[in-house]
């Protein structure tokens, strides 16, 4: 059986860790690093920072976030956002990312994923896809942060992408990011896609609990989740007492004040993998 992947992914923007719904009405959590480290020390496999306005402003801004944690946190970083050239690879992988995560320029141009993994290995880059649900139930891929449309179908792109050399993919469905509901009955969908692949594929947003998870082992060939809410949730609750500066510049009175926490069975990455040993799936622990 395959290891199950837990990934925690960090928005950023402008050195602070945001989370929207439908990656829009971004709030500031906090900042980033504080998040970072907790899940280093709490059982997370890897961590994902997003650049989320690099595509806006065409350049990525996380290099010194990039650096200081490569220095401090010893599991594997993976970088997306504002990734544009072989150049600007070279400056994320010099800052200290392992692997970077490329959107909107593959789309343009997907031999760039060809000569990146030519450059870097297949292994290196990862091709991010966003997905926006149709009218007629097909799903079309989204770049620049899902400002901007393309005809490309999401099973479409992801087999190019295959075939241009990326290593893996991390398909977002945006309808259900950030909502805590799981994936309902698109997650068919991404089954047959991931029968297509033979690359890993990450699935990242719409992931409210463990049973999710569980339901997209069970149902597909994945085994990497990217998770952001029920750990972001969690450590702002566990830790808004006794760190509370941490989160001075965070927007967070709709958990401070005692409201629901949404659709989220809040919870940290150690005791998400104990959960999923405990139900007899394979993890790093």
């Amino acid at each position: 059986m395959e290891c199950c992947r837990i990934i925690s992914r960090l928005d950023i923007k402008e050195k602070n860790l945001v989370k929207g719904v439908g990656m829009e009405g971004l709030r500031v959590l906090g900042k980033a690093y504080s998040f970072a480290e907790y899940y280093y020390n709490n059982g997370c496999d890897e961590l994902y920072y997003q650049d989320v306005v690099a595509s806006l402003y065409g350049r990525n801004s996380l290099y010194d976030d990039i650096s200081r944690t490569s220095k401090n946190i010893f599991i594997p970083l993976i970088v997306g956002g504002g990734i544009r050239n072989v150049n600007d690879i070279v400056k994320v992988l010099q800052a200290g990312a392992d692997r970077v995560s490329i959107n909107t320029a593959a789309v343009k141009n997907p031999n760039f994923i060809t000569e990146a993994a030519e450059k870097f290995g297949s292994s290196t880059i990862i091709i991010s896809i966003d997905a926006i649900k149709q009218k007629d139930n097909t799903f079309l891929v989204y770049t620049d942060n899902t400002r901007s449309r393309t005809s490309l179908e999401l099973s479409e792109w992801a087999q190019i992408a295959e075939s241009k050399g990326a290593g893996e993919l991390i398909i977002t469905l945006v309808d259900h990011e950030g909502r805590g509901k799981g994936l309902g009955p698109d997650i068919d969908y991404l089954s047959k896609i991931s029968k297509k692949c033979r690359i890993p594929i990450i699935i990242n947003g719409g992931l409210g609990n463990v049973n999710h998870i569980i339901q997209c082992i069970k149902k597909t060939n994945i085994r990497s989740f990217s998770i952001a809410s029920i750990f972001h949730y969690n450590f702002i609750k566990n830790q808004r007492k006794k760190k509370l500066s941490e989160f001075s510049e965070g927007n967070i009175d709709f958990l401070l004040s005692r409201k629901k926490y949404m659709n989220f069975d809040l919870t940290s990455p150690i005791k998400l993998k104990k959960i999923l040993k405990k139900k007899n799936f394979l993890v790093n622990l």
